[in-house]
């Protein structure tokens, strides 16, 4: 047997089959960092339009998870197809590092301030203990893959940013949004601090839940307002429902809604006035099974009647409020003005006391009567003892309900109205003018619209003063007398900013009033709040967009998870509109949560987490960057080893496919060998506008960040329409033929085009994996992929020509059930390979011409031995019936023979005595012209 194996083109290349991420990528972010990449791909978009992205700041504590990695690798994604689209796109991450968990870890470390360490030595530890954190993360999202400034990141520590915080409260008070005021807040009694809206988590908590009597006073103050003259035997109540007890030593109104019918209603010897929407709930919840209705009275028709707080020596009046409801109790509400915020709305309606008997770590104050030093939450059960010494327990039963929580401590919280500072949501109209930037802005998903509009339209105004140690100041100097800001006080921000830029925050916890004050510092008392961490991150607009030069204001694109539509979204709305009228984004992106298999959230403590750094030294970041791509964000993600092995298989199609692209052109140089457009084969002009058509899908995708879209047509056109057709097709004609004929050429220039096309579509997603075919590609003459733009040189094939992109829909349809009854027919044992079959199709005329287009080349398509096309009315009674109207099919085994060159069974082998083992069309290309193809 002769050997002809030098005389085939057998493929040949250095890219390994064998991925080996875990070792190379670390090769592959070393070569990055060598070139200096990020710097050069500013250089490389200099002179073009920009696209700013701006990096929602993660908090500096602890390592990363995979909601970060989710993140991180979503904004990576765009910034990079931003830059192949011709953007200049700038990526400057940043870090939040003030607040109450690093402020926690240093006091576990070193104490508190006072005891062994000086402030400013508590607040250089927690300087050090923010940026040890800042360089863990940092580490871990470099390693992501994500490209960015990381040498020049923004932190909110960082003096000058501390000092455009402090400019940025400035201009908010300067355009009159800053009011002071003794306003309820949630308050965390760990903490010892006002808490902002998005550090409020909801869990279920069992709490007691009572009926309670507040006695009528005036009796026949009542039968005139109820216009009864009828003589009242008993006590008069109007029983009010709650859940929390605690706050009734705080009582100073009862609330009905001025539209509801209550019903006097007459029971076990006393009156009882309710809602009559409640009145069938109330008597079953007391036990109550007879009763009689005295009167019908409108809730506007009590304001004013006073009753008798139910163990204390005071009256509260009957007040009316809109937020009174008949969902559950008995339509009179227990009003606290200094524990709810909606009791403090309607309370200053009637300028009633706003009083908080509870202290910092919740326990009631000295003169509280009954409960003096107790803690709120140890309080119930001794109110509950008292309003049953004093007859004034009607009902009492233990309900699970949604209650707010600390999202740190995950502890209970209060309501508590303490002397704060809050940005006003209605003084100058604040929360009118954000909800109509609301509507100027494109909110991806669109139901993250409406979202954002009932948090605003319905939130308290925005407390952003903390009594905490490690944040930037308020630095405000405040009237003793008159509580009144300085006058000067625009001033003042702008020269105590200009000394923390150069000092840090410490210059005002260390500033003697008098250094700006002189003779004026005793009549003005100086701030120590710190402010919301919230507000920190919500004008990084401000600080970092409007004060690096290479990004700009607005961004045109936040991008979140979902619960930033009550954090950072919102916060960084209210500052801007507050500053300057304008939302700080055209677009806002929210992704979900990462969850397990079943939807759950993962939970160290519930086992159930699978850390980026676990997967990463298993998989590899690529695969990891597949797996967030292949996810509909829009909603929960859900990441189990299974999905991840799902996107490990992809990944692999995705590398061998670059990697026989890469095989199969490794002796062709552009320049040289190419064919023009109108010279190639018929096959390989539908597999360039086949790739062009992917890619300009595939760009409208990245431009509606529809990643998981991308994920699933370069999936499918590696396996489909190149693994599973065109590639399969062109082995025998890449192998075959010639080194340097047409059909060969042609071939490998079709291979060209849809590579370049190919990496550079997975670029922003598979970015090492890129970066490592890049290497390997004849023609890559940028320095790296990530400095290039799509591929502008993929001809389109015109509707008009005969084999359009239709017929070659149509002929990879035909060839499924070809192989369908070929895969069928081997397994039955008739043949051992298809190139040992012989295919006859039937088809009728339209479909006829079709096919005979082809000719002999037919056979090259199905990679059969030979393949006849006959007019349907030929077809015999055994013929095939396919899933094509107007076509069957007959197999039969080749009788011919073997040619050991090209596989293929033809009538012609042995013919030729010096060759006598190959076929004829082999011994042209070995000895001969070479053949010659039009088609496949």
């Amino acid at each position: 047997m002769s050997d002809y194996k030098d005389t085939l083109n057998l493929p040949k290349t250095g890219f390994p089959m064998k991925a080996n991420l875990v070792q190379r990528e670390p090769e592959t972010l070393k070569f990055w960092q060598e070139i200096e990449l990020y710097k050069k791909r500013c250089e490389f978009g200099k002179n073009s339009n920009k696209y700013i992205l701006h990096d929602g700041p993660p908090y500096a504590n602890g390592r990363l998870h995979n909601g970060h990695a989710l993140n991180k690798i979503l904004k990576d994604i765009v910034v990079k197809s931003k830059i192949l689209s011709g953007y200049d796109s700038p990526y400057v991450p940043g870090w939040d590092c003030h607040g109450l968990p690093i402020e926690i870890n240093v006091e576990k470390k070193a104490g508190k301030i006072g005891d062994k360490i000086s402030r400013d030595e508590f607040l250089a530890e927690c300087r050090k203990y923010a940026a040890k954190q800042v360089d863990l993360q940092r580490d871990g999202f470099v390693r992501l893959g994500v490209i960015g400034d990381w040498q020049n990141p923004y932190l909110s520590m960082n003096y000058k940013f501390e000092a455009n915080v402090i400019r940025s409260l400035a201009q908010i008070i300067a355009n009159g949004h800053l009011v002071h005021g003794r306003k309820p807040v949630h308050w965390c009694t760990v903490c010892g601090s006002a808490l902002a809206e998005a550090e409020v988590e909801y869990k279920d908590k069992e709490s007691p839940a009572i009926d309670v009597r507040f006695r009528v006073v005036d009796v026949v103050d009542l039968q005139k307002r109820a216009g009864i003259d009828i003589k009242l035997d008993g006590d008069i109540s109007v029983p009010i429902w709650t859940t929390t007890p605690w706050t009734l030593p705080a009582n100073q109104a009862v609330a009905l809604h001025p539209e509801l019918t209550y019903v006097l209603v007459h029971a076990n010897r006393e009156y009882l006035i309710v809602a009559e929407d409640l009145l069938a709930s109330v008597m079953a919840r007391y036990g109550i099974e007879k009763h009689e209705i005295i009167a019908h009275i409108t809730g506007s028709n009590l304001e004013g009647l006073m009753l008798q707080h139910p163990f204390l020596a005071r009256q509260v009046p009957v007040i009316l409020g809109d937020h009174v409801t008949v969902d559950a109790g008995t339509g009179a509400v227990h009003t606290a003005p200094g524990h709810g915020q909606e009791d403090y709305i309607v309370a200053s309606k009637y300028d009633l006391p706003i009083e908080n008997p509870v202290d910092n770590k919740g326990c009631f104050l000295p003169n509280t009567e009954f409960f003096a030093g107790v803690h709120v939450f140890k309080a119930n059960p001794l109110v509950i003892e008292v309003l049953q010494e004093k007859n004034s327990l009607i009902n009492l039963e233990n309900i699970q309900h949604s209650y707010p929580h600390c999202w740190r401590h995950k502890t209970p919280l209060i309501f508590r109205a303490t002397p704060q500072w809050f940005i006003s949501m209605d003084k100058n109209g604040l929360r009118k003018k954000a909800l109509q930037e609301i509507e100027k802005v494109h909110w991806i998903p669109a139901w993250g619209k409406a979202r954002i509009q009932g948090m605003v339209a319905d939130r308290p105004d925005w407390c952003i003063s903390r009594q905490r140690t490690w944040g930037t100041p308020m630095s405000l100097f405040v009237n003793k007398e008159s509580g009144e800001l300085h006058p000067r006080t625009a001033e003042l921000l702008e020269e105590i900013a200009n000394k923390i830029q150069e000092y840090g925050i410490e210059y005002w916890f260390n500033l003697d009033p008098k250094e700006l004050l002189g003779e004026e510092a005793d009549s003005y008392e100086k701030i120590n709040d710190t402010l919301d961490v919230w507000f920190d991150s919500g004008v990084t607009h401000a600080c970092v967009l409007r004060e690096r030069s290479e990004l700009a204001w607005p961004a045109d694109l936040y991008l979140e998870g979902s619960d930033q539509h009550r954090g950072w979204f919102q916060s960084s709305l209210l500052t801007a509109v507050a500053m300057y009228g304008e939302a700080p984004y055209r677009n806002v992106l929210t992704h979900g949560f990462v969850v397990d298999a079943k939807g759950h959230k993962m939970s160290k403590s519930v086992g159930n987490v699978i850390e980026p750094d676990k997967i990463i030294k298993q998989f590899g970041a690529d695969v990891l960057r597949l797996w967030v791509s292949s996810a509909d964000y829009s909603a929960e993600i859900p990441l189990s080893d299974e999905s991840l092995k799902r996107a490990a298989d992809a990944y692999r199609r995705i590398r061998n496919t670059a990697r026989f692209l890469l095989a199969n052109t490794n002796d062709f140089d552009y320049a040289e060998n190419a064919v023009a457009d109108e010279q190639m084969l018929a096959l390989d002009k539908w597999a360039v506008d086949a790739a062009r058509i992917l890619q300009e899908e595939i760009k409208d995708s990245y431009d509606k960040f529809q990643f998981h879209q991308i994920y699933h047509k370069v999936h499918n056109f590696c396996a489909l329409e190149l693994g599973g057709f065109y590639l399969d097709i062109i082995k025998d004609r890449q192998y075959t033929m010639q080194e340097n004929s047409v059909g060969r050429r042609s071939a490998q220039t079709a291979m060209y085009h849809i590579l370049q096309a190919l990496v550079r579509l997975i670029a922003p997603i598979l970015s090492f994996t890129a970066e490592e075919i890049w290497k390997f590609m004849r023609g890559a003459n940028d320095e790296s992929v990530l400095l290039t733009t799509w591929y502008e040189d993929l001809a389109p094939l015109s509707d008009a020509e005969l084999m359009n992109q239709e017929y070659w829909q149509q002929l990879m349809q035909i060839r499924d059930d070809v192989n369908k009854e070929l895969e069928k027919q081997r397994n039955d044992g008739k043949f051992g390979s298809a190139l040992a079959a012989d295919v006859a199709l039937y088809a009728e005329n339209d479909l006829l011409k079709q096919l005979n287009l082809l000719g002999d080349e037919l056979r090259f398509v199905f990679i059969t031995g030979s393949a006849q096309v006959w007019p349907l009315s030929d077809a015999p009674k055994d013929a095939i019936i396919t899933g094509i109207p107007g076509l069957k099919l007959s197999i039969a085994a080749s009788k011919d023979q073997k040619c050991i060159r090209c596989w293929q069974y033809r009538a012609d082998v042995g013919e030729n005595k010096e060759h006598p083992e190959i076929c004829g069309r082999c011994i042209t290309n070995v000895t001969g012209p070479g053949e010659e193809r039009q088609f496949a």
